[in-house]
């Protein structure tokens, strides 16, 4: 029977991100999804105007609804939330329906390129904190990561250009293993100079086995939604029994060539990543 998954994110009409990026990359690769929308936007955040309707209100009604027909997720995956409330629902939402055997996935969306979004406060970001605790998977970016670690990010990225600069970002990602009490933790979208000046974007994956990373060398800039395809892919290959490694790789392959062709068709930011094409890379 297919496995069946919750993606608790926002609906963005134009620009490919959230559940407009999540829903065909868990349907390629034999999950079904099953939306539960935090917000429902005409159009995601980057542009320049956009209409967000927020659903706080509604999301009791999923936990209430699901229960009374018996509805068992395999797993859960938590993306953008607007508001500390939301963060309240959602961990109420996990405590109704999460097992032994669900794989609960948290992307905690703050901020990227040691930016914090226009909807970030510290209480967000401690209520953020809390759903960490209850994650089996966590993919920050390394902003994100550094709220996560308490760590300033200026002063961290000064260090950038260092050989010992993975190693630092490999601590990280054991604190927040210890601090946390989560079993993976994958550092995403780490932009690191080689030493012949090559920039890759490098993937930090750190477990209770192992830490290792995936990189690719770095194409175009930063687009809308490509971490969460990334986090996406990796949510899938996991709960189809994929292994961690193999996950990562197909991952950064999915990502890495659709940029190219994003790339070479100039196609805006904030549009997103031209990815459907495909999607055939994930079977």
């Amino acid at each position: 029977m297919t496995k069946k998954a919750v993606l608790i994110n926002d609906l963005s009409g134009l620009g490919k991100c959230s559940l407009t990026a999540a829903i065909p990359v868990l349907s390629v690769m034999g999950i079904q999804a099953c939306p539960m929308p935090t917000a429902v936007l005409t159009s995601q955040t980057g542009f320049k105007s956009f209409y967000c309707n927020d659903c706080t209100d509604k999301l009791d009604y999923y936990t209430s609804e699901w229960k009374k027909l018996g509805f068992q997720p395999d797993g859960i995956y938590t993306g953008f939330l607007s508001s500390e409330k939301q963060v309240d629902k959602i961990l109420d939402f996990i405590n109704s329906f999460e097992t032994e055997n669900t794989l609960v996935l948290v992307d905690p969306v703050m901020g990227d390129g040691g930016r914090t979004y226009s909807l970030f406060t510290d209480a967000l970001a401690c209520k953020m904190k809390k759903l960490v605790t209850v994650a089996d998977v966590i993919t920050p970016n390394l902003t994100e990561c550094c709220i996560l670690c308490d760590v300033d990010y200026c002063e961290f990225i000064k260090n950038a250009d260092k050989p010992d600069f993975m190693d630092k970002i490999a601590e990280l990602g054991k604190n927040l293993l210890n601090r946390y009490g989560v079993k993976i933790v994958i550092i995403t979208g780490i932009e690191h100079k080689d030493i012949d000046g090559t920039m890759y974007v490098q993937n930090l994956i750190a477990s209770k086995d192992e830490v290792f990373s995936v990189s690719c060398k770095k194409i175009g800039g930063r687009y809308s939604g490509t971490g969460d395809l990334f986090a996406s892919v990796m949510f899938s290959g996991l709960l189809r029994g994929d292994t961690l490694r193999d996950t990562v790789s197909l991952a950064v392959k999915f990502i890495e060539t659709s940029l190219r062709d994003t790339v070479a068709l100039g196609i805006d930011r904030n549009e997103g990543i031209e990815f459907e094409k495909h999607l055939k890379i994930l079977l």
